[in-house]
């Protein structure tokens, strides 16, 4: 019998003794962090916690046993005893299968190794998973037991909230244009085209927000931005997606020099915000951010890409010497996109 085929055999068997495998709800009251952060106000005042995640790791000791539960959080530790639970209760609880969602209920405390744990009096089949927990997988999969890959959300998340912050005490306003347009701009690139039925018109997937964001500014709005959704039908690589999310923002009034202070300060809080202070380790090489910036001109860190001390003003010369430098480049670039690609 196969892993998957073992698990409907007992879901089935769930069902006939009564038992609900999909449960309804579960009310939670601390997750995994807050445990780990308040264990000893937890564990002095015996209050209760309800606790719910996906079955980790399982590993029993006779009339005892230890596991390991997920949430979104992290990982917490769960001991169940025969004589608390019951002996039906504690045989279902054994019988649970890694990946099986559960909910715990009971008191914190902490081991004698010292690991912060709840002492169930009470343990729940939330959900029954039917496949086991994947080895190598879908991203969405690789959730579950890749803690690395949630980080990245997490970040991602912290990110977005500290740049929405950041505009809004700048007295940007958070607007949302059209991601279905008639006419397509703002950027050079192909776009994904569809039709609309009611109207009969060919429409496009929107490529940038630029020309409608300006169009704001025009009617007077003066500081607007959008995070948005945005579509490029071209190659795909590992730093270009059909589908991504782009961030522009626009103020009336002001020249590049404005808009390179505001950058600089939204990215500078942005990283404290993600990483807590100003200087982040990448590949092994710490990386500070704690301002101000090197400024350079496009021209300047294009000799610094290519090793020179001037560039050449005519495009031919400066294709050639960006092609030693094995930069690759489309016949159709001209001048200013060359320096894009050197700079790249």
């Amino acid at each position: 019998m196969s892993v998957q085929e073992t698990r409907r055999s007992k879901l089935d068997a769930l069902v006939q003794r009564g038992i609900q495998p999909y449960a309804y709800r579960f009310d939670v009251t601390h997750g995994s962090a807050a445990i780990q952060a308040c264990h000893a106000e937890l564990e002095q005042s015996g209050e209760r916690v309800r606790f719910a995640g996906r079955l980790m790791t399982k590993r029993g000791h006779g009339k005892a046993a230890f596991a390991h539960v997920k949430d979104r959080e992290g990982l917490q530790q769960i001991y169940l005893r025969e004589d608390v639970l019951g002996p039906d209760a504690f045989a279902q609880a054994m019988d649970l299968d890694l990946g099986d969602w559960v909910g715990v209920e009971g008191t914190v405390f902490v081991t004698k190794t010292g690991e912060i744990t709840i002492r169930a009096e009470r343990a729940e089949l939330l959900a029954k998973s039917l496949r086991p927990l994947p080895e190598k997988c879908q991203r969405y999969t690789d959730l579950i037991v890749n803690d690395e890959v949630r980080a990245v959300f997490r970040a991602r998340a912290a990110i977005i909230r500290s740049l929405r912050a950041s505009l809004e005490s700048r007295g940007f306003l958070e607007v949302e244009t059209p991601a279905l347009q008639p006419v397509y701009g703002g950027a050079s690139a192909r776009p994904f085209v569809t039709h609309h039925h009611a109207l009969d018109m060919k429409l496009y997937l929107r490529i940038a927000d630029e020309l409608y964001l300006k169009r704001l500014i025009v009617g007077g709005l003066e500081r607007v931005y959008e995070i948005s959704k945005d579509f490029r039908n071209e190659g795909i690589d590992r730093t270009h997606n059909p589908e991504f999310t782009m961030l522009e923002f626009y103020q009336a009034f002001a020249d590049y020099e404005d808009m390179l202070e505001s950058t600089q300060a939204m990215l500078v809080e942005t990283v404290k915000a993600v990483h807590g202070g100003l200087t982040v380790p990448f590949d092994g090489t710490p990386i500070d951010f704690t301002p101000p910036w090197p400024r350079l001109t496009i021209r300047e860190a294009a000799q610094r890409g290519l090793g020179v001390s001037e560039l050449p003003s005519d495009e031919r010369s400066l294709r050639d010497l960006a092609r030693r430098a094995h930069v690759g480049l489309d016949p159709a670039f001209g001048y200013g996109r060359i320096l894009d690609e050197i700079v790249r």
